[in-house]
């Protein structure tokens, strides 16, 4: 016990990386300890199966698009960006182009860039110096987990320059308005939503990026994703890689298998979880825990989102797998940072996570898995003696959400094609050659339900409309209730003279004596 407690030096005073940059780093002292974070920003945050092999079924076609304007090689590292600020893709917008950095996001489905410069941003896109541009004439507004904007949607010309040869035309929002959206220390200047037409708004009739650039460019509807910042340091000055492929998958960039599940739900990309495990030990909760009210991959979340339940059970199982005998609460909240010495790293003393998943054919499952060193995050700024990691799993009220803690890990495929998203191991995915994480199956769904997604799942304009019929229901019913409670009081106080009760007119000004 007392080399463990040599080794781990237990948390410390420390400010979140931002602060710290402001402020600098006040000296620290032992017994180490941790202190108040600085908020940082999430967006508002899966056995048994067959591997599919990649150059089979349905995407065998979308590693040779029948559009000869994409270059899947080219579109390698064509990202940049961290799990802490996001991963941005560079665009040309309008005639002649305006170069901007767009943030990739597969949980919304809105594509909008800054319209007039803000205090956080570099540059935006001037409509009026765009030829192409063709204004829609009306307005739109998105709302985020954190964050929301309101633009003018019209639409322009886009390339590609790291994918496609030619440009496209697409709807656009530019926006003029917002709050919480553009944040301080982010390197992009607009968004880029790849989920389903469902979620854009004002409605699913406004074609998506996405939707467009299948049509045009005449490629599959399909596209993957890496991100290569897995041990690296969070909100750093500098940025890590990573990939967005458009219409198919670059062998190159994942090892191994592909494993699918099934979508869902086509609004945001919505799959099925069956159980985690920590340390190999399964929480042992229902399944449908794991998807209320919904479980999705969302490239545009900062963290691994659990709902609240989950979050506590798997923050007990850490602690209790872990090799620190007790930590701060405020570590598991992320309000706090833990900090060791730069010659030792934390990642030893806590497990692994694994997610199943469950796989097309609905009797097996696989399992994804992430090491520490993916969920234990290095922060910068600190201390010159000093490295201070943050914990990258938070709570949710209203989804589990597979951010970018979890997807830096992984080569991700998205097959709407095929209704299934795909799972690779990265090459990027390592640390002085080891790797971070793992892809495992199959597994039997033995003792399992037949399906984990609540009934009450539905998607959120049908929810908006049930909403709306329930209060005008209850409306109605009131009024009427009201007329009741009015009529028999004002007929007791009128005239007995049959011809002044039906005056409808006397009636009314009695009523509002």
């Amino acid at each position: 016990m007392g080399a463990l407690a040599r080794a781990l030096l237990l948390p410390l005073v420390a400010q979140w990386l931002l602060l710290r940059a402001a402020a600098g780093p006040p000296p620290f002292t032992l017994p180490l300890r941790v202190a108040v974070a600085a908020t940082h920003p999430a967006s508002p945050a899966p056995a048994p199966g067959t591997p599919a092999l990649p150059h089979a079924d349905g995407l065998a076609l979308a590693l040779e698009p029948a559009g000869a304007a994409a270059n899947f090689l080219a579109m390698v590292d064509n990202l940049q960006g961290d799990s802490g600020r996001g991963y941005y893709l560079e665009m040309l917008i309008g005639t002649p182009p305006q170069k901007l950095q767009i943030l990739v996001d597969t949980g919304s489905s809105n594509f909008a860039v800054a319209g007039s410069p803000h205090s956080f941003v570099d540059s935006h896109f001037d409509s009026a110096r765009s030829s192409t541009y063709r204004s829609k004439g009306f307005d739109v507004t998105v709302k985020y987990t954190q964050g929301s904007w309101t633009g003018f949607v019209g639409e322009d010309v886009v390339t590609i320059p790291k994918a496609f040869n030619s440009s496209f035309l697409v709807n656009i929002a530019t926006i003029f308005e917002s709050e919480n959206f553009f944040l301080p220390g982010i390197k992009w200047n607009g968004i880029l939503g790849l989920a389903y037409a469902t979620l854009a708004k004002p409605s699913s009739s406004l074609e998506t990026f996405f939707d467009s650039l299948v049509t045009q460019a005449k490629i599959p509807n399909v596209f993957s994703m890496q991100m290569c910042g897995a041990g690296l340091p969070v909100a750093r000055s500098g940025t890590n890689g990573g990939s967005l492929v458009l219409g198919g998958i670059e062998p190159s960039l994942y090892k191994g298998d592909i494993w699918y599940t099934p979508i869902k739900e086509e609004w945001y990309y919505q799959i099925e979880i069956l159980k985690l495990e920590i340390g190999g030990q399964s929480l042992n909760l229902d399944c449908r825990e794991y998807n209320a009210d919904k479980a999705i991959v969302d490239s545009g979340t900062t963290l691994l989102r659990l709902p609240q339940k989950v979050f506590d059970t798997v923050v007990d199982a850490v602690a209790h797998t872990s090799l620190i005998p007790e930590f701060s609460d405020g570590f598991w909240t992320g309000a706090q940072l833990a900090c060791w010495t730069n010659s030792e790293t934390p990642w030893a003393y806590f497990p692994k996570i694994s997610i199943y998943l469950r796989e097309e054919n609905s009797s097996r499952s696989f399992r994804i898995t992430i090491l520490p060193q993916l969920y234990i995050q290095p922060m910068v700024g600190a201390g010159l003696n000093y490295e201070c990691y943050r914990f990258g799993i938070s709570p949710s009220t209203n989804a589990l959400v597979i951010g970018a803690t979890v997807m830096e890990g992984f080569y991700v495929v998205f097959d709407r094609a095929r209704r299934r998203v795909g799972f690779a191991a990265s090459p990027c995915a390592e640390m002085a050659g080891v790797p971070v994480s793992e892809v495992s199956g199959p597994f039997s769904t033995d003792g399992i339900a037949s399906n984990c997604v609540p009934s009450h799942s539905q998607n959120e304009p049908v929810l908006w409309i049930v909403s709306y019929a329930l209060m005008s229901s209850c409306g109605l019913i009131l009024l009427v209730l009201l007329v009741l409670l009015l009529l028999p009081c004002r007929c007791r106080h009128a005239p007995r003279d049959p011809e002044v009760v039906n005056d409808e007119s006397s009636l009314v000004r009695h009523r509002w004596k």
